[in-house]
């Protein structure tokens, strides 16, 4: 038998070690220890023999599937074949009753020379889900799971797995690069998480836009449920949330691996608050009021680990909103993460935190929130680990097509309203051909988070947008009109919805949400903040001829006053500073 050596599976390689069944359409393919296969797509995989790893999660024998997604707007997945953890198996023997089931019998053949020992076994069929079939359907967007520009000079064509939605790509696309110290870092926080532990463990894990903090937690969050059933995770960025739409603070409990970025796997959380923008700095104290709200619904007695997700906003305000975020929680492990060998910050060790000043906090300061100091005794210190983030394009913003930021929050909000198609394979419905709820105006109120509207405005800024559907604590006072809010409330928030009309003469909302009907009951509030909806969903209404509904384009942005008015209520006027 040959010798098979390490590394990227492309070329010949992969016409060798694969097969396809074109009747029941899926590809079986064999890889040996330490083997590679990076690619660009979507499928669903399944191991049917040895074990595999892709973004840190291990895939064995006898698990179910998994749906794996590689689109263009991140770095591409790799699929890496494991030593088994078997050393007695008749690997012949096995594997040729597993292969019998799924391949030709020439096909068998061919692929069982390939199998040795140490070999893995896995099975790749096609995906198409209401999320794929959905975001296929703008015009934008049909390219969103084919390799971009920049890597179609390495993208393998005309192998046995190009037929089910995957484009193998070759050595030069490195994927998911980790450098020592991320390596050491991720080591150190699971470690720490399997050991004896006084309490669950904390991980906070922040840094500058653009180095990899959302990709170090996925990979965390998969490692560690190789060994836990699950993994807390509360939300801090509001840019780049991993499962809502952006605007977002939440707290949830993961308990399936995350094998794609943030648009392929949005859910409800267990608790979620609207703060209805993409960044906070308008208004640093709700910020942290929302984010204490969220911790407090936690159970102190859990000892399931929580990873804290923070902004990019590392200077200014922003580093101290960190400060306060360590001394509120009952952080055990900070993980910070830079690239050319800086943080870009100054290193958030202990040591420099006793000294360190917030906007909410200064020094010496409490290490958690006061309510939990009598029965939950913080740590006095934490583990800190630098984390220098070494791959291509680091610190910077992608510039091709899909990888913009902006691009990110608008595919996570079109994936939630994904949800708004039936499961059942058939032709995209567009929104606006669907049957809204019909909402009286008495029985809920509505309010604007982000600006200050008057009242008499308030319906025209409603209209055609986004809205939080949020359950205030009190009741809900009409005296027969529409309940408006005058101030933004912090409370729950049950998911989102599209108001895509309000009839005035018959007192109603025409609202278009996935939330479930028996959740909906509970709704008595509609939140409008500065998440859009995506330009594609008004500009995209087939069966329209003239104008477009709620597009307009009499109007100029070079007016006075025209753009929208920034307030910054974080910001102190020298006399509150004592100048």
């Amino acid at each position: 038998m040959e010798d098979v050596q390490p590394g990227r599976l492309e070329g010949e390689a992969l016409h060798c070690c694969a097969e396809r069944d074109d009747r029941k359409n899926h590809a079986v393919l064999v890889m040996q220890k330490n083997q590679t296969l990076c690619f660009r797509g979507k499928c669903f995989l399944t191991c049917l023999y040895g074990r595999v790893e892709v973004m840190g999660f291990t895939i064995e024998e006898g698990q179910q599937s998994y749906p794996l997604f590689s689109p263009a707007s991140h770095c591409p997945l790799i699929i890496r074949a494991l030593e088994s953890s078997d050393d007695t198996r008749d690997d012949k023997t096995e594997a040729s009753s597993i292969l019998r089931k799924y391949l030709s019998s020439a096909s068998q053949k061919k692929l069982l020379k390939k199998v040795m020992s140490h070999s893995s076994i896995i099975l790749l069929e096609p995906m198409e889900t209401p999320l794929t079939r959905f975001l296929s359907s703008f015009t934008d967007l049909s390219e969103l799971f084919s390799p971009p520009m920049s890597e179609l000079m390495s993208a393998v064509l005309d192998t046995p797995l190009n037929g089910l939605g995957m484009v193998p790509l070759g050595s030069t696309i490195e994927g998911l690069k980790m450098s020592k110290s991320y390596r050491d870092a991720l080591n150190a926080v699971v470690s720490a998480c399997r050991g004896d532990m006084d309490g669950c463990a904390v991980i906070l894990v922040c840094g500058t836009k653009n180095v990899g903090k959302s990709t170090f937690i996925r990979t965390l969050v998969n490692i560690l449920l190789n060994h836990t059933t699950s993994v807390d995770y509360l939300e801090g960025d509001l840019g780049q949330t991993e499962f809502t739409p952006a605007g977002c603070l939440s707290l949830s409990t993961v308990r399936e691996p995350l094998l794609g970025p943030p648009f392929t796997h949005q859910c409800t959380p267990e608790h979620m608050i609207y703060y209805g923008q993409s960044t906070c700095e308008s208004d640093l104290d709700r910020y942290l009021e929302t984010l204490k709200a969220l911790w407090r619904r936690r159970s102190q007695s859990r000892e399931t680990p929580v990873i804290i997700n923070t902004m990019g906003w590392v200077r200014g305000f922003g580093f101290q909103l960190l400060v306060d975020m360590i001394r509120f929680f009952p952080v055990s492990h900070v993980v910070q993460l830079g690239h050319g060998g800086t943080t870009h910050c100054p290193p958030l060790t202990p040591e420099f935190l006793r000294t360190a000043h917030g906007c909410q906090t200064h020094p010496p300061a409490q290490t958690a929130l006061d309510e939990f100091t009598e029965s939950h005794t913080p740590p006095r210190s934490y583990t800190h680990l630098i984390v220098q983030s070494e791959f291509q394009g680091v610190g910077s913003q992608g510039t091709a097509k899909h990888q913009r930021s902006n691009e990110h929050r608008e595919l996570s909000l079109l994936a939630y309203l994904s949800q708004l198609q039936p499961p059942d394979p058939g032709p995209v419905r567009p929104l606006h051909s669907l049957t809204p709820y019909q909402v009286p105006h008495t029985a809920v109120a509505l309010g604007v988070i982000h600006c200050e509207v008057v009242p008499n405005h308030m319906f025209y800024a409603a209209n055609a947008s986004l809205v939080g559907l949020c359950c205030l604590g009190e009741k809900i006072a009409s005296r027969g009109g529409p309940v408006l809010l005058s101030q933004a409330p912090i409370c729950p928030c049950v998911g989102f919805g599209v108001l895509r009309g309000i009839d005035m003469v018959r007192g109603l909302y025409f609202l278009l949400t996935p939330v479930d009907p028996s959740v909906l009951r509970k709704v008595n509030c509609l939140l409008l903040g500065a998440i859009s909806l995506p330009s594609s969903i008004i500009t995209s209404q087939p069966g329209f001829e003239g104008e477009m509904p709620y597009v307009t384009t009499d109007y100029s942005f070079d007016l006075t006053g025209a753009g929208k008015l920034r307030v910054f209520k974080g910001l102190m006027r020298p006399s509150q500073m004592g100048m």
